[in-house]
């Protein structure tokens, strides 16, 4: 094992990565997940492996080369390239985005004229955030996606909850163009891809996806392995979710973001992007697109990704010169991509995370809490049994069109009490998941926080 400052041992990293693909193929067997890529770098040394088949309807071996949606993480992307325009004082992100893009529109008018680039970054504009559309492959695709935003209902306060929101880097998204007077597929490859010579990363439409292996999303219904359908979440989606990778770019994107900056952007300027910006509740804090985790003395920084079927983790540790990244093809693949970034902290620097533990409570202590609760595109209804809170998952559909129908629900949860108000999920895929409920003034149950969304506790249903 390397210790601060000591010199690797690559013979022991080689181990250590052997013994952790061994770990993920057999989570990946339990859960049915038809493939995976999976890369490591530490000190300057990369490890890269593929496990497993690309689709279960056209099955090609996956190897570190194939691609796949990283979701999530494209947001780093654009915030790293809105980062380049600030500095070149292009972008003040403590001003009005109305500033920049006097065309926006927003539903609430107070808003509207507050609204910073840096509430975008940070989730915190408080609109429906999970509201997706598609506007055709167009250059005009992401302008008309900003503008059904402004329909979109204020469910937070401006500024004052953390609370996922992707419609906020639609705007942000639309923002690069705005200032570059380039559509976002061109100004993000011109200032960012191509200096870092991220030859396989592309944005969809783009013929060159047909020359490569694509790794294609899955499901499981009715005990089925089937094939998630639409394949693209859509051309306005691509400041969003919309990047197209491979775990070998993903560890070059890690060397810049630990390195000084590739002569493409300030090293500062990235440090700065690591700032706490904002505490995310169970989720710990964020800073400029990146969450933010501690461990006794070191912290990493991390993204995750989730399209149809698919789903990614990244994740690095500057001062560990360390950095993972997996991409799998399920929608189990979120809970893979968890238990791996825990397993690599684990097996690298003996830190794994600890988790509180859950007590029961009675009917009477749970009743307040119970109730049917929304935001966007996403629902369920908590109940009380044994002494936990139990979570039924309620589809709704509408991703990634709004005429989607919903897919198969969740299997029910239990959240568990360890503090006043905050919760832990003791079943998958909620498993070691931090959940709190926030509440007004009057000390009201507002919102319920899980699953990196503020959810909008709109009454009882009884139990």
């Amino acid at each position: 094992m390397t210790k601060p400052g000591s010199s690797p041992d690559r013979r022991s990293d080689k181990r250590l990565f052997q013994s952790f693909c061994k770990v993920l193929a057999r989570e990946m067997k339990r859960l049915r997940i038809p493939g995976a890529a999976v890369g490591v770098l530490h000190h300057g040394e990369r490890y890269t492996a593929g496990v497993g088949i690309t689709s279960i309807e056209n099955p090609l071996p996956v190897t570190p080369r194939t691609l796949f949606q990283v979701g999530s993480i494209t947001k780093t992307f654009t915030g790293t390239v809105l980062m380049q325009l600030a500095e070149r004082g292009k972008l003040d992100l403590d001003a009005p985005v109305r500033k920049y893009a006097s065309n926006l529109k927003l539903r609430d008018k107070n808003v509207l004229k507050r609204v910073t680039t840096r509430h975008l970054l940070t989730h915190t504009g408080g609109w429906v955030g999970d509201y997706f559309n598609d506007f055709g492959c167009g250059d005009d695709a992401l302008e008309k996606m900003v503008g059904d935003i402004g329909r979109l209902p204020q469910v937070h306060p401006l500024g004052k909850i953390w609370s996922y929101n992707n419609t906020g880097f639609n705007i942000a998204a639309r923002l690069i163009e705005v200032l570059t007077g380039e559509n976002y597929e061109n100004a993000v490859r011109e200032m960012l891809l191509d200096p870092l010579r991220l030859k396989m990363t592309f944005f969809y439409p783009d013929d060159s996806l047909l020359t490569q292996r694509v790794a294609v999303g899955h499901y499981i219904q009715n005990r089925r392995l089937r094939v998630s359908r639409p394949w693209a979440i859509g051309r306005a989606g691509n400041g969003v979710g919309g990047v197209i990778s491979t775990v070998e770019d993903l560890l070059a994107y890690a060397t810049f973001l630990m390195g000084k900056g590739a002569g493409i952007i300030k090293r500062r300027t990235l440090e700065a992007m690591l700032i706490p910006q904002v505490d995310c509740g169970g989720r710990g804090k964020m800073g400029i697109t990146w969450f933010t985790g501690q461990g006794k003395d070191f912290t990493w920084y991390s993204h995750g990704g989730a399209t149809l079927g698919q789903h990614a983790i990244f994740m690095f540790l500057p001062k560990r010169k360390f950095a993972l990244a997996i991409l799998t093809n399920s929608e189990n693949g979120g809970i893979l991509t968890t238990r791996a970034m825990n397993e690599s902290l684990g097996l690298w620097f003996n830190a794994k995370p600890k988790f509180p533990k859950a007590s029961r409570k009675s009917t009477k202590e749970l009743k307040e809490y119970t109730g049917l609760y929304r935001i966007g595109t996403e629902a369920f209804d908590l109940k009380v049994r044994d002494g936990y809170l139990v979570y039924h998952h309620i589809p709704l559909g509408g991703f990634p069109k709004p005429d989607v129908p919903p897919g198969p629900a969740m299997p029910t949860m239990r959240l568990g009490f360890y503090e006043d108000d905050k919760v832990i999920g003791l079943d998958e895929p909620l498993k070691n998941a931090l959940g709190d409920f926030l509440r007004d003034q009057r000390g009201k149950i507002r919102y319920f926080r899980v699953g990196g969304r503020a959810h909008k506790r709109l009454g009882p249903r009884g139990n």
